[in-house]
């Protein structure tokens, strides 16, 4: 059984399916792409669009985190994702849902708003787990990743402000459900817990994650303060993260 993972290792969707394979104990072999080089290898595998992650499970090619947490359900149903339950299970597609389409891209936008000011910071972290000489190369050429990276993804600091009450309005939420129960759908860990530990894991820079975080003092000053304004909040989530990754 051959099963390969196409991914950055920095991107949160990535860690989403890292996540759910490492759960439900499948082996796979990451294939680390770079960020922007990652187009022609991609879309060659789907034949249309290029976001990863995109799984090969024995040449059956399905793009997209949910999509891959939906196909591993039903080729490998030990340790299910999805409850059974039929309240638990919309409970945790909703979760799952409304983190994809809000927490994934206000993570990205605020995160990268202030990284991409520190290229010596955001180059080993968008690189890592590829060649030694696309360090070199992406740091020779990073003003142009910049200019594209926010045009592409429409980061400023309007946008990256709109981020930000996206995921303090997100973080307060799991806070509250997380307190009241272990998990965010029904009595079981599943596909909602680990969106959320996922998507929001760069907030809390986790040793799992395969990537480079910087070094204290390395992180810009005003993810910093934000960081530990909310750190207490963020609390309930890094702990599910920890007792479940």
């Amino acid at each position: 059984m051959a099963i390969k993972l196409y991914q950055f290792c920095i991107s949160h969707y990535s860690e989403k399916v890292r996540w759910a394979l490492d759960y439900k104990g499948i082996q796979y072999q990451p294939v680390n792409l770079l960020p922007g080089q990652h187009v022609k290898t991609i879309k060659k595998l789907t034949g249309a669009g290029s976001s990863v992650p995109v799984l090969d499970h024995n040449g059956d090619i399905i793009q997209g985190s949910s999509a891959i947490l939906d196909h591993l359900d039903q080729a490998f149903p030990e340790k299910p994702l999805t409850p059974a339950d039929p309240a638990a299970r919309e409970a945790a597609l909703a979760w799952e849902k409304r983190l994809d389409d809000e927490a994934g891209p206000a993570v990205r936008t605020w995160v990268y708003h202030y990284f991409l000011q520190r290229p010596k910071v955001v180059v080993p972290m968008l690189t890592a787990g590829t060649p030694f000489y696309n360090r070199i190369l992406l740091s020779l050429a990073f003003s142009r990743v910049d200019e594209v990276m926010r045009n592409w993804m429409k980061i400023n600091q309007k946008t990256a402000d709109a981020a930000q009450e996206i995921l303090e309005q997100l973080i307060t939420d799991l806070a509250e459900s997380y307190r009241q129960q272990p998990f965010l759908a029904g009595d079981s860990f599943s596909r909602a817990d680990i969106t959320a530990g996922s998507l929001l894991a760069p907030l809390f820079q986790p040793p799992q994650y395969p990537v480079p975080w910087p070094k204290p003092g390395k992180t810009p000053k005003p993810v910093q303060q934000w960081l530990d304004q909310w750190q207490t909040t963020l609390e309930p989530l890094v702990d599910m993260y920890r007792q479940n990754r």
